[in-house]
């Protein structure tokens, strides 16, 4: 089994560590309303998925 002959310093492991981000998703525009929403979703704001409408949403907000 290996071990290290030298600590690893704090800037190897920050540096080591800072590519382990999440990536941000990618939203795309509702061809219907123009809202950004998730691929492959229901439009939070008109309700529609792949140009019908799965979802009423009502107009009291």
């Amino acid at each position: 089994m290996g071990v290290p002959k030298r600590k690893t310093s704090k800037r190897k492991t920050r540096m080591r560590v800072a590519s382990h981000k999440k990536a941000i998703p990618a939203a795309k525009a509702c061809p219907k309303c123009g809202e950004a929403h998730l691929p492959h979703r229901v439009c939070p704001k008109c309700g529609t998925y792949r140009g019908r409408q799965v979802l009423i949403i009502s107009a009291d907000e």
